[in-house]
C-alpha cells in the first residue's frame, strides 16, 4: 500500500503561481510513473501533467508552456505551475502507478483556487 500527500495549494491572484508537492509513504517514484491530475467543480477528473521514473513527461494542451512537473531525486513530485488563469480552478490530485501491478495510488487532493 501507498500513500500520497499532496500539499502547496492555496489561493493565487490569476498571473501568479503555486508549487504543488507530492510526497509518497515509499520510494516510489524511482520505479512508477507519477502524475498531477485536477477535477474542476461539476466536471471530470482531467489530466494534468506525467512524467515516467525515466522522467519523460507529458502535458495536457491547456497547461504546456506554464506548468512543469517534476520528480525531486526521486523523493517528491512536484507541479510548478505559472501564469495561473482562474480557469486552472480545482483540486489537484497526485497519482502513482506501479508498472508491475498496473494499481493506481491516488493522493486527496490539494484545492487551488485562482481569481482576483
Amino acid at each position: 500500500q501507498v500513500q500520497l500527500v499532496e500539499s502547496g495549494g492555496g489561493l493565487v491572484q490569476p498571473g501568479g503561481s503555486l508549487r504543488l508537492s507530492c510526497a509518497a509513504s515509499r520510494n516510489i517514484f524511482s520505479r512508477y510513473m507519477s502524475g498531477w491530475y485536477r477535477q474542476a467543480p461539476g466536471k471530470q477528473r482531467e489530466l494534468v501533467a506525467t512524467i515516467t521514473s525515466g522522467g519523460m513527461t507529458n502535458y495536457a494542451d491547456s497547461v504546456k508552456g506554464r506548468f512543469t512537473v517534476s520528480n525531486n531525486n526521486n523523493v517528491m513530485v512536484t507541479l510548478q505551475m505559472n501564469s495561473l488563469k482562474p480557469e486552472d480552478t480545482a483540486v489537484y490530485y497526485c497519482n502513482a502507478r506501479d508498472p508491475i501491478t498496473g494499481w493506481v495510488y491516488w493522493g486527496q487532493g490539494t484545492q487551488v483556487t485562482v481569481s482576483s
